[in-house]
């Protein structure tokens, strides 16, 4: 195939994996979905990145960009037969500036070794999705990745001040600025989160937080989840914003114990870990509040980490029950979607007469703090019908989810899973507008198509007529 052997001549052929084996493996993320791939490739700078893009566009051969294949919605999978741009190998810490507190990384670096090789500085990147060991910094802004610790520190986007983009025409470009106050549109904002449609990501500006002084680590169990979701919003009530709310229920609880043995209670309904972090005495005094609120609450019990090997076993616990859920089928589903707190309770109830209704197996984890819920259905993809029984109930959540006064994703992104869902949350217009900016970055739709959008975005012409 000329394109192939166009991009072994640019990189060689440790970079371009084609082999049937290889496109396999690359054929999907850590969703459900598959699609067709013609290659792999690894480029390891802009330029190299920017002459893969000219290379594909002329031989008229869609673009997805990929980091390490952690999205959940299908994000990173080619619907039609499709270049991957995987940018693992773009993976260096550029600049640190410990005064102003940024740092300019590659898009290929892993989330949580940022955080690791900056311990020592006393620093760390703030959004934390469980994915963390796996996930990249690229991956992160494309999906505008959230975690446990997003709720008072905020989402990617609100850690992100600059990015380096390659776009469609294989220009190279920066969006963004270390600036406090950069005039004109914020660009920087409209890429985070635009899941490689408007471009491939090969550097960012990242904005980096102090460690906290002082930390405490909160599992708190209690007999209903009624409970403890009116825990959490009487927390938030208070007005004290703790740096993380995580509930989950009962099934989850028991494969997680199962898998960590990290002491959860497994004889309760739902668990909550809550972290405090700040100074000594706020830490001290928020801790004790949440404990009054939680006995208040019914709690039937409360645990305070005592050191911090306590507290990272509790939190290995938290962000390992994706992987957890191995114990009981080989395959998940896994859905994200956001509901008002005070709908939490109500939402929840809805989602366990669908799995039930629909004969699949439920497991519940969710950013409660946030209302950022985490369905998950484990099941046999072997056994047939299944499947179909899977997405059927999946669709069903997400709708209950909108009907609340929700949204259709809070960290995972749109991707494949959730396109043709769009239609629940924007008008024709809001529509409308979001393929206008995606066309102004990438008229020929050459970037991931096929993604965020669905068929039909496009509704009016240049002078305002309908198409």
């Amino acid at each position: 195939m000329p394109l192939i052997d166009e991009l072994v001549a640019l990189l060689g052929p440790e970079r371009v994996r084609h082999h049937p084996l290889d496109l396999a493996v690359f054929a999907k993320d850590a969703g459900v979905t598959s699609g067709p791939v013609v290659a792999a490739v690894f480029p390891e700078t802009a330029a190299e990145v920017a002459a893969c893009v000219k290379l594909a566009v002329t031989h008229g051969v869609p673009i997805v960009p990929r980091g390490a294949g952690t999205g959940l919605a299908g994000g990173a999978v080619p619907i039609d037969p499709g270049l991957l741009i995987v940018v693992t190998r773009m993976n260096q810490i550029h600049e640190i500036d410990e005064i102003g507190r940024t740092a300019w990384v590659g898009p290929g670096l892993i989330n949580l070794d940022l955080s690791t090789s900056l311990a020592s500085r006393g620093l760390h990147f703030a959004p934390d999705p469980s994915s963390q060991r796996a996930s990249t910094i690229g991956g992160n802004v494309g999906t505008n990745a959230g975690g446990p610790h997003c709720l008072a520190d905020g989402t990617t986007v609100a850690h992100i001040l600059a990015a380096e983009l390659v776009t469609a025409d294989g220009d190279i470009v920066i969006v963004g600025s270390d600036a406090p106050d950069l005039p004109g549109l914020d660009l920087r904002a409209v890429v985070v989160g635009s899941e490689g449609t408007l471009g491939i990501v090969t550097k960012v500006l990242v904005r980096l937080m102090q460690n906290p002084p002082n930390a405490a680590t909160l599992l708190i169990g209690f007999s209903t989840i009624q409970d403890a979701a009116a825990t959490v919003s009487r927390i938030i009530a208070s007005g004290s914003i703790p740096a993380a709310l995580e509930m989950m229920d009962r099934p989850m609880v028991e494969a997680v114990e199962a898998f960590v043995q990290a002491g959860y209670p497994t004889d309760v309904a739902a668990v909550l870990l809550a972290e405090v972090t700040g100074t000594g005495q706020s830490v001290a005094d928020t801790t004790s509040l949440i404990e009054s609120i939680a006995h208040s609450n019914n709690a039937a019990s409360i645990r305070v980490a005592t050191d911090s090997a306590e507290r990272a076993l509790l939190w290995k616990g938290r962000k390992s029950a994706f992987g957890a859920v191995s114990q009981k089928a080989p395959d998940y589903y896994l859905h994200d979607t956001v509901v008002p707190r005070t709908r939490l309770v109500e939402v929840l109830g809805q989602i366990y007469e669908i799995g039930e209704r629909h004969g699949v197996e439920m497991l519940n984890v969710f950013h409660a703090g946030d209302g950022n819920l985490h369905p998950l259905v484990a099941f046999d993809a072997n056994e047939p019908g299944m499947f179909e029984r899977v997405r059927a109930a999946a669709d069903e959540m997400v709708r209950a989810s909108i009907e609340a006064g929700g949204t259709l994703s809070g960290e995972h992104g749109i991707g494949i899973e959730k396109r043709d869902l769009m239609p629940l949350v924007f008008n024709e217009a809001d529509l409308d507008a979001q393929a206008r900016i995606r066309d102004a970055f990438d008229p020929q739709r050459i970037m991931n198509p096929g993604k965020v959008l669905p068929s039909g975005s496009r509704c009016f012409d240049a002078s305002g007529a309908r198409l």
